[in-house]
């Protein structure tokens, strides 16, 4: 007889130990237990192992370290589409563990996601810690379950919790999972005396095969609701996306047939979803999310400062924003304005912006009030020489900046971070306000600040290193996906998005709507078209930014004639009521016959022959703009690479994350075909649309942007 917690050695990736007559399978594959290659057939064997022992009467899985199994691992995804590993799917494993003719107990803490919960759905029973979380988030890959996950979640949890489950990719907690039947029970304490304490008690019991369960399944009329809300709400908040209705499509199946049938129709399902495009730009930007941290000149290593205080000069728009970030985060922020007006009303906002968030049920009154505490107001600097770091969030005036820095550079201590956030000026002529242009950097935040994800920090010719690594963890304290940019006018994103903008403008004076416009990027995937876009952010941003450049501008070359005019007129977008369109007192927007006359006079004033244009060349001419720049910017050097860019656009200006970023996108075109779109444009439209060198060097070499990267 072995005694407790006498080892059999099984691999390096599970281990299999005895406590008395219960044995237990551990997962040991850090740091998240992935499901690589190994696991499940150590699991298997294992669970056989304890099968062939007599003294054996039940068998509990744990993961070891820090979690249960977090899911696939996802490298091995790339491998198989790429035809360099055949696909093995976990489920002729899941059906013999299952078919264990000993009860088998899955023990869950950390998460059970995707493959994870598959696994933990073909044992017997399930417990966890009250901490741990459980989910099927495959469609965030844009493929779905593959190993029976939408056959058996719906006989356990439900057809309403599994289609939400599988077609939208978010967790539920064990408290949830507990009650609609995925857990049996919670482990108040230790987890694995838990778990081997109710294995003993359920030895000897009839143990019932997850996929024999049906009670659950067979209500049609309530199904038939299920499965069409479910499929209108895919289609409007997953706009675009195919997994979310293969994943409700799977899970129908689960209803109507058996449970063999519906696994056949899974992997019939899976296997369309997994070499589709659309997974690997979501692959792509899962890894790219990681990638973007690693900046090759600065080691890990790198000495950070430690941000525990944060000061902020301004309390508009992006000040407040700004600021409720640092809050957020747990760090006490000052707020600096110049007049009392404005500091009221900033932090009038701030506290409107958390009652919605406690409206909405996402945050609690107790949190608001702690968040709300950790904001202090004031007119001067009083409480700036504390300060770790202090962000500058006026308006985009090079003088104003220059101004503020020198009169923070006086107060400030000597390891304080001075971050601008400007989305355009130069970094290194406002470090120059300084006398530690080492301690400068540009964090430009995108708006609304409290909400959009990105963070982009721009990188100064005299930036120390260790300010560069403190502002990319900086980001990542702050709920952020920090990319660094290197220092030149717009920077990554908005140095390209001026060439987006400019053919927009260039498209409605040749004779395409601005409906016609926003509606066609819409449809390509866009949260919204580019002149929308601009009535959102404020057409006064841009039109400032241009006179800033004015003395820039290359004489003779074509310029847009539109967004100017409009500003001339008063019209700066939503906060005005009329920009490209007019806004309602709820901000809803409807074409404007005052605009199409606008349109009409400035073409014709310039020359301009007006035409009938496809919602084709709407949609090539601004994404191959963004593309041909993006080109430019990397052969520059200004992004580290091109995932770097796809990143900034997908996080930063609403860019369909199912077509991976705009350098992604190009790929999946192909270079070539870019660029002979691109040509075609040059001799049409002229100078701007000139071929980057780079992307005509790839093309040329039959290249992609990701074979770059990976040089």
């Amino acid at each position: 007889m072995l005694k407790k917690g006498t080892l059999l050695k099984m691999s390096e990736l599970v281990k299999y130990t005895r406590d008395g007559n219960v044995a237990i399978v551990t997962i040991e594959n850090p740091p998240v237990n992935a499901l690589s290659p190994g696991v499940p057939e150590g699991i298997l064997e294992g669970i056989e192992k304890a099968g062939a022992d007599r003294e054996v009467g039940a068998i509990v899985v744990i993961g070891g370290g820090r979690t249960f199994i977090a899911g696939a691992d996802i490298k091995e995804f790339g491998k198989i589409t790429a035809g360099t590993r055949p696909r093995l799917t976990l489920y002729p494993a899941l059906l013999k563990i299952e078919d264990s003719k000993k009860p088998v107990v899955m023990a869950i803490h950390g998460t059970a996601f995707g493959g994870g919960l598959e696994v933990a759905m073909a044992g017997h029973y399930r417990v966890a810690v009250a901490s741990a979380q459980v989910g099927q988030p495959e469609v965030k890959l844009g493929i779905i379950p593959g190993a029976g996950g939408t056959q058996r979640l719906p006989r356990l949890a439900g057809v309403a919790k599994a289609v939400e489950m599988c077609a939208f990719g978010e967790p539920v907690d064990a408290k949830t999972a507990l009650a609609c039947g995925i857990l049996d029970k919670i482990i108040d304490g230790d987890l694995l005396q838990g778990a081997v304490k109710f294995a003993r008690e359920v030895t000897g019991k009839l143990a019932y095969k997850t996929r024999e369960r049906g009670e659950k399944l067979h209500d049609a009329g309530r199904n038939e609701t299920v499965f069409a809300v479910a499929r209108e709400h895919a289609r409007r908040t997953k706009r675009g996306q195919t997994a979310p209705l293969a994943a409700i499509e799977a899970v129908e199946v689960a209803t109507r047939g058996s449970f063999l049938d519906g696994c056949d129709r899974e992997q019939s399902l899976f296997q369309e979803c997994l070499f589709s495009t659309q997974s690997k730009a979501l692959i792509h930007a899962f890894f790219g999310e990681r990638m973007v941290a690693k900046i090759p000149d600065i080691p890990k290593d790198t000495k950070t400062y430690d941000i525990k205080k944060a000061a902020v000069i301004g309390a508009g728009t992006m000040g407040g924003g700004i600021a409720m970030n640092y809050a957020n985060a747990g760090i006490p922020v000052i707020i600096k304005e110049t007049t009392q007006e404005a500091l009221d009303k900033g932090f009038a906002i701030i506290k409107k912006n958390y009652q919605n968030s406690v409206n909405k049920g996402k945050l609690s009154p107790e949190t608001m009030q702690l968040r709300l505490d950790k904001v202090t107001l004031g007119l001067t600097y009083g409480g700036f020489e504390q300060a770790d770091i202090i962000v500058e969030a006026v308006f985009e005036g090079m003088a104003l900046k220059k101004q503020i820095f020198s009169e923070i550079d006086k107060i400030a201590k000597p390891e304080c971070i001075l971050a601008s956030n400007t989305s355009t000026l130069d970094i290194d002529e406002i470090a120059s306000a300084t006398k530690r242009p080492q301690m400068v950097i540009g964090h430009h935040f995108f708006s609304p600040a409290n909400v959009m994800k990105l963070l982009e920090i721009v990188r100064g010719k005299a930036t120390s290193k260790e300010v560069i690594a403190t502002s990319m963890g900086l980001a990542k304290k702050l709920n952020k996906v920090g990319v660094l940019a290197g220092n030149c006018r717009g920077f990554i994103g908005n140095r390209m998005i001026h060439c987006y903008g400019r053919e927009a403008q260039f498209l409605v004076e040749e004779g395409a709507t601005v409906e016609q416009v926003d509606t066609a990027l819409y449809d390509f995937g866009l949260a919204m078209g580019p002149l929308a876009m601009g009535d959102l952010a404020g057409l006064d941003v841009g039109w400032r930014i241009r006179k800033e450049f004015k003395h820039l501008e290359k004489p003779g070359v074509r310029v847009p004639l539109v967004a100017d005019q409009l500003c001339e007129m008063g019209r700066y977008g939503q906060k005005t009521g009329a920009g490209w369109y007019k806004y309602d007192q709820n901000r809803t927007p409807s074409g404007d016959p005052v605009v199409t006359a606008l349109i009409e006079k400035l073409a014709r004033g310039a020359g301009i022959e007006r035409r009938t244009i496809s919602n084709d060349e709407i949609v090539d001419r601004t994404i191959y703009a963004l593309v041909n720049e993006g080109a430019r910017i990397l052969e520059e050097g200004i992004a580290l690479r091109a995932v770097d860019i796809d990143i900034v656009y997908l996080n930063g200006y609403g860019f369909p994350v199912w077509r991976g970023g705009p350098m992604f996108y190009a790929d999946t075109v192909g270079l070539t075909n870019v660029l002979k779109k691109i040509q075609e444009f040059e001799k049409r439209h002229g100078e701007l649309w000139a071929p980057a060198p780079l992307l005509k060097k790839l093309a040329e070499q039959g290249k992609t942007f990701a074979s770059f990267d990976a040089t």
